[in-house]
């Protein structure tokens, strides 16, 4: 046994008998008001679904992870996705329910306005894809990181460990960061795992995984799989393997780097330049995040071994993405995100799968909110009225898209965070004040609740450092607060997709 712990790929082998006992849930009905319409054009035998959703990893860190490259020759890669918020919990909540912040009511980690409490509180967790594919018969596997304020030892008024509805196979944590000395709730048993090299959890999620997989195959039943890794968040912990990785590396010096916008915003405004502490911290922590993904790679192409052995490759879809991007060093802030600029809301979204052509690259404006009917209709599953987002099946299965979306929303609720958030961000970091925001092709306009706004030319001004939006006619300026007013607004999939084509 303390060789299998040392071996995590091992250790999921060895709780492949242990999981098979749960099979039987699988078959069972799904809960109460959880059952969609059937849908007749589903396929005889439905395809598979992994979502590896990675938690602060940005554009810049793929060009270190040779298996999320391998993706993208293999697969699509969507080139203006972006979040609905660059923030932890609003951004799950939105893949979690294809809706925006303002229809999940979760706009920050915790508090009132965010958080597990609210998500649950506001009956998200009975409308998730999750719900939807257990009640088209699928197995359903959650690992690794859920919603910030979830406690894998809090029963929510039951008699053991809380688990949400639509999951088989539930294995959470809490305070995950460190990658070490976390509970994880293990269908109802809270399990600790200590320090040892073994309990690296992203390389435990990887074999539990694994062994989801193999489990799922054997029992002849269509699978969704949730990894949702902590890495590379802070405190931006390497496996042990990975300590000594990428020596000398440094945070990239875009034209944005230590730069701040002509015209800022009043949060903004007054970051002096960072300092020479500051830069060398960024650098410290941008190579210690690319170590950080290492193992997140590798999971990544073991799980495709695993398809492969099991025979399933060529019927899963396996989709790569992550919650946020992250700002180190651009427009003189240190380490953070929830801002509005590209660095923060544009994110890698990696598909492959079947009829999905590789190698290829679609330019259209998708969002997170558009991850949860596209898992949906992969199974067969009707997508409720009620959600804001699109299926992304056209386009992955190469279908010309004339008519899509225009514009993208960001909404996002600040500054005030409480300091023991995993995400307290300083005002060198970034603080920025209640925005909503409108991204399109060529770009990107926000208006604060300060009534200060914001307008970034992406095309002449790529690296978002002139703001100019005093600079447009007040026609303009009207059009683009219609627009923005229209999906802030939106609360069904078809007012939020007419308001998406923006004409502005």
């Amino acid at each position: 046994m303390v060789d299998m712990l040392r071996h995590p790929r091992r250790l999921g082998a060895a709780l492949a008998v242990t999981s098979l006992l749960a099979l039987s849930v699988w078959t069972s009905a799904p809960a109460a008001g959880t059952t969609l319409p059937a849908d007749p054009a589903a396929a005889a035998t439905p395809p598979n679904v992994i979502l590896i959703l990675t938690d602060d990893l940005a554009w810049n860190l793929v060009q270190y992870m040779p298996q999320v490259q391998r993706l993208q020759r293999d697969g699509m890669t969507f080139t203006n996705y972006t979040v609905t918020d660059s923030l932890c919990c609003p951004s799950r909540s939105s893949i979690f329910t294809g809706k925006f912040p303002h229809d999940t009511g979760v706009f920050t980690n915790g508090g009132t306005d965010g958080g597990f409490a609210v998500f649950k509180g506001r009956g998200n967790e009975s409308n998730t894809f999750a719900t939807a594919l257990q009640a088209k018969g699928y197995a359903t596997a959650m690992m690794g990181k859920y919603l910030n304020g979830y406690l894998p030892a809090d029963t929510q008024g039951g008699s053991l460990p809380y688990v949400p509805p639509g999951w088989s196979d539930w294995r959470v944590a809490g305070n995950g960061y460190p990658e070490y000395n976390y509970d994880l709730n293990e269908n109802h048993t809270v399990v600790h795992y200590g320090d040892s090299p073994a309990d690296y959890l992203t390389d435990v999620v990887s074999g539990k995984g694994s062994s989801f997989i193999q489990n799922a195959v054997a029992a002849n039943k269509p699978f969704l799989l949730e990894i949702a890794t902590f890495a590379p968040h802070g405190p931006f912990t390497p496996a042990p393997e990975d300590l000594t990785d990428f020596p000398g590396l440094t945070a990239p010096r875009t034209p944005a780097f230590n730069k701040l916008p002509a015209n800022a915003p009043g949060w903004l405004a007054g970051n002096a330049p960072l300092t020479a502490a500051q830069k060398t911290t960024i650098d410290t922590n941008f190579r210690k995040r690319a170590q950080s993904v290492q193992a997140v790679d590798r999971m990544i192409g073991d799980l495709r071994a695993d398809l492969a052995a099991s025979g399933v490759a060529d019927n899963t879809y396996l989709v790569f993405t992550s919650d946020n991007g992250f700002h180190m060093g651009e427009y003189r802030l240190t380490s953070g995100k929830q801002t509005a600029f590209d660095t923060d809301v544009r994110v890698p979204l990696i598909v492959v799968g079947p009829g999905v052509a590789a190698g290829s690259t679609r330019p259209e404006i998708v969002q997170n909110i558009d991850l949860a009917p596209t898992f949906q209709r992969i199974g067969g599953a009707d997508v409720a009225s009620a959600v804001n987002g699109r299926s992304l099946l056209p386009l992955l299965n190469g279908e010309p898209a004339a008519n899509w979306r225009t514009a993208s929303l960001i909404e996002h609720h600040g500054p005030g965070q409480d300091a023991d958030d995993p995400d307290f961000q300083t005002a060198k970091a970034g603080t920025p004040t209640t925005y909503s925001a409108l991204r399109t092709a060529v770009y990107t306009y926000v208006e604060y609740s300060t009534g200060e706004r914001e307008y970034y030319d992406r095309v002449a001004d790529p690296y978002q450092l002139n703001n100019i939006a005093a600079t447009l006619s007040a026609a303009r300026l009207a059009a683009l607060h219609t627009a923005l007013d229209a999906l802030v607004n939106c609360h069904s999939q078809s007012a939020c997709w007419t308001a998406g084509h923006v004409t502005a």
